[in-house]
């Protein structure tokens, strides 16, 4: 069995590998060409962010499991691995806690104004902080969250802890299992966006969710609305939303995604103080990586070794695995 490893992770996976006897090795040349050539041979592959799709993935005749480094997979062709019986695994458990403290990062720093703060004091202006642009708190404030799988349960578990009010949107879960966590279930995002004042995204990206929040959208938002998207660049209309901020129409956004990745040089949201942005690392702390590098290494040895009853269990109780 050989294991191609596209693009570096943490040691600690690698060790997996090792310590059930796997062969493996490591690319880091993406180019077309170049993949074919090292991939035909490969029965598993542990993908990073690159992408691979039908043009490579048809020479892969050996292959038997693509595992994701991550949770989202639209980097891959899973219509060729469906029609070719390809397993897809992804890290379900592992970036939730990560993302969800990104989340709460940028909400603080967009409603704290900190950077603000901080440049005032370094700069000899401490006496003057009763000058600076207003800031507020969470306490009490409507938390909307868009999307309720993993990462939107763990953001809803911090934000309680502000003594907000957490209202779901997810039209693919019981409003039952929302209410029983003691949240607000919404059946239509507008009724959601009408009375948020902090809006989270955590939505898959497809042709229902592209430009999910565009212009009509952010003309029904408070202006003290703070928007955050960690999950799939697309989601929000970058076009909508540079006016909504330069116009001041809501109070600022968080992005640790874009439409196109990495953004052009002379994007206008650089030009923009009231968005903080980070370049699709939500999920990239020391203990992420860690998990996503074992658990996706653990759904090619439990794949792999799937014949043994042992690992049936494993593959069963652990729910990593994600046959697409």
């Amino acid at each position: 069995m050989k294991i191609a490893i596209m693009g570096s992770i943490h040691q600690d996976g690698i060790n997996k590998l090792k310590d059930n006897n796997f062969d493996f090795f490591e690319i880091a040349n993406f180019e077309t060409n170049s993949l074919i050539n090292e991939l035909k041979d490969a029965d598993a592959i542990v993908l990073r962010t690159a992408e691979l799709k039908e043009n490579v993935l048809s020479h892969c005749k050996k292959l038997k499991i693509i595992a994701r480094h991550g949770v989202g997979y639209d980097n891959i062709d899973s219509k060729y691995l469906n029609e070719n019986k390809i397993a897809l695994g992804i890290t379900g458990t592992a970036n939730a806690v990560s993302v969800a403290e990104h989340v709460m990062t940028m909400f603080l720093y967009l409603t704290k104004r900190i950077n603000i703060s901080d440049l005032a004091t370094k700069n000899g202006n401490f006496i003057k902080r009763n000058t600076l642009p207003e800031f507020f708190e969470l306490y009490k404030k409507n938390i909307l969250i868009l999307g309720f799988g993993r990462i939107g349960q763990e953001l809803a578990k911090r934000c309680i802890g502000f003594d907000t009010k957490i209202y779901v949107f997810d039209p693919f879960v019981d409003k039952k299992i929302i209410e029983e966590k003691n949240y607000v279930p919404i059946l239509k995002k507008e009724e959601g966006l009408k009375i948020a004042d902090y809006i989270s995204i955590h939505l898959p990206l497809n042709e229902k969710t592209k430009n999910f929040i565009s212009y009509d959208e952010f003309k029904i938002l408070k202006k003290n609305a703070i928007i955050v998207n960690s999950a799939r660049g697309g989601i929000i209309n970058e076009e909508a939303l540079y006016s909504a901020l330069k116009n001041n129409y809501i109070l600022g956004a968080g992005l640790d995604v874009f439409t196109q990745e990495p953004p052009k040089e002379n994007h206008p949201f650089f030009d923009l103080d009231n968005i903080v942005l980070s370049p699709h690392n939500a999920a990239l702390t020391l203990e992420c990586k860690k998990r996503m590098s074992i658990e996706s290494c653990e759904n090619i040895i439990y794949y792999l070794n799937k014949d043994n009853k042992l690992n049936k269990e494993n593959i069963v109780n652990k729910k990593i695995i994600n046959l697409i």
